[in-house]
């Protein structure tokens, strides 16, 4: 190794979140001048949707005509806003006029499919999509527009219930992308006396970081129960789930298909879950976190196994290219754990929510969960501006018409083929060939050095990598030597040593070269164990 990596101390990094840390690698990667930088350490997607963004600026362009019509016989580019009346009419001239205008046809379909599929009036709808485009209203219901729901209702039923008869018995909270509905799922179980500190949480692990942060801030400190995941076939072994029989935990926080590993839970895992669950357990509160669903194969949620039990975060962000539109929903059941529970609280504690939603409503015990969450989302005195932006509910309306519409799946083929190849590839250039898992996701990868040192080079050094704590200095070395940047494993509590690649942001040629330059170092490290052992 150069002396330049040998004089990090690597220590200083320990309890930095992988996300911080591979800041640190880059600034090792660049201090060798004039060389590619092939960071594959965040999962930001390097591909998107391009035919529902088109459609948002048809849409726009069309918005704007209506929004002129209001106030014609003034200058200065002032608009009104459009109250609908012949807007379908004037939508089929505008359409006519700008047919070769790709999203224009797009936005015809979708008028078409909504009134078919959903029974949504063409002239309520577009009004709607108008003037959320245009943003000259509140959003109102502030939790999410309600045709706008009703569409996205029913891509998150397409995406979350695989083979099982698809219920639309749910609601939607429109938030700003996954993270926020994190925040606020968190914060509303806590506002609302369903968690106090000291609680007891399980956590189904090696889980993207975050979910192991939030509990230990000092506003929460929750008491975390690991359920681990067996790290061969990331799925849940029988002594894990009969941990949740515990009546003293009263959550449980699931990324699926899982972040690390990229592995959706089996039909087995789910369905012995969901037994426990209802024989059980019928009180206990579950978070899923659902972002890489759409990339899995028959992919089903606890969201549609354990109905009554399951929140359901979701983001548009990596299957659309969309991490920097910020567009996230929350679903619960109409029939929920949440709302029981709030009903089922002592007075004293009913009492106390009664005084923080009084100037909301004067029923504040009606409230449901979720319009609890919206509240919260803006600190409950500020309700009355609470809700997603409305030009962001309109693209995720739009995203979510792709899928509906796009009946041959082409879209979605196209985003599981590019990562699946990206991952063919880097293992091609490691050198190792690995086995085919029916679970597996790939829009990341594990490389479990335990695993490919033993493939590759024997347990003998295996057992001197691990015992001379080479995977400490294994990140910065390959960063380093070769540009290469990947996540510990650790950062997201996997136990063995491990990195995580992300499968979507770089090119196929750079995992080629990701490929050979990964085992490139390894085979240093075997060349320094053959030296070490012949010494």
């Amino acid at each position: 190794m150069t002396t330049e990596t040998n004089t990090i101390d690597f220590s200083k990094f320990a309890n930095l979140s992988p996300f911080e840390l591979k800041d640190k690698l880059i600034e090792v990667a660049q201090t060798v001048p004039d060389r590619a930088l092939l960071d594959a350490g965040r999962g930001n997607p390097n591909f998107l949707a391009t035919l529902p963004r088109r459609a948002f600026l048809r849409l726009g362009d069309f918005a704007l005509e209506e929004s002129e019509r209001t106030y014609s016989y003034l200058n200065g580019g002032f608009g009104g806003i459009p109250d609908g009346v012949g807007i379908v009419e004037r939508f089929d001239t505008f359409a006519k006029q700008n047919a070769n205008a790709e999203g224009v046809k797009f936005l015809q379909k979708a008028l078409s499919y909504t009134k078919d599929r959903l029974g949504i009036d063409k002239q309520v709808f577009l009004n709607e999509l108008v003037n959320a485009f245009l943003g000259c209203n509140y959003p109102v219901p502030d939790r999410m527009l309600t045709n706008i729901e009703q569409v996205v209702k029913q891509y998150i039923g397409q995406e979350m219930y695989g083979n099982i008869p698809m219920s639309n018995d749910f609601d939607l909270f429109a938030t700003e992308g996954g993270t926020a509905s994190m925040t606020y799922s968190f914060q509303s179980m806590f506002n609302n006396g369903l968690l106090k500190k000291g609680d007891k949480i399980a956590l189904i692990t090696p889980i993207f970081t975050p979910y192991l942060e939030i509990p230990e801030l000092a506003e929460y400190e929750l008491d975390i129960v690991e359920l681990r995941l067996d790290e061969e076939t990331w799925q849940l072994p029988d002594a894990e789930i009969a941990k949740l029989e515990d009546t003293d935990i009263k959550l449980l926080c699931v990324v699926n298909p899982a972040n690390p590993a990229s592995v959706k839970m089996s039909d087995e895992t789910l369905d012995k879950i969901a037994t426990l669950i209802d024989t059980k357990r019928k009180d206990l509160f579950i978070i899923t976190d659902d972002v890489y669903g759409t990339f899995a194969d028959d992919f089903v949620s606890l969201f549609a196994k354990c109905p009554y039990n399951t929140l359901c975060v979701y983001s548009f962000s990596k299957y659309f290219g969309a991490t920097g539109w910020r567009l996230g929903v929350i679903g619960i059941q109409h029939n929920n754990v949440f709302d029981d529970a709030l009903q089922n609280q002592s007075e004293e504690q009913k009492l106390l929510l009664d005084d923080r939603y009084k100037t909301l409503t004067p029923e504040p015990r009606t409230i449901k969960f979720i319009d609890r969450m919206v509240a919260e989302s803006r600190g409950v005195a500020l309700n009355h501006t609470a809700g997603l932006s409305l030009p962001q509910q309109v693209q995720m309306a739009l995203f979510s018409l792709a899928c509906l519409m796009d009946a041959e799946e082409t879209y979605k083929d196209a985003c599981k083929n590019i990562i699946r190849q990206r991952y063919n590839t880097l293992y091609k250039n490691m050198g190792v060939e690995m086995e085919k898992d029916v679970n597996r996701v790939d829009y990341y990868t594990l490389l479990d050095l335990d695993v490919l040192g033993a493939k590759m080079y024997g347990q003998e050094f295996v057992d001197w990598f691990k015992g001379n704590s080479k995977g400490k200095d294994f990140l910065f070395r390959l960063a380093h030597e070769t540009g290469v940047i990947l996540l510990p494993g650790k950062g997201f509590d996997v136990v063995h040593g491990s990195v995580r690649v992300s499968l979507a942001n770089l090119t196929h040629h750079e995992y080629e070269l990701i490929g050979r330059e990964t085992r490139k170092v390894l085979d240093e490290y075997y060349h320094d164990f053959i030296t070490a052992t012949q010494a």
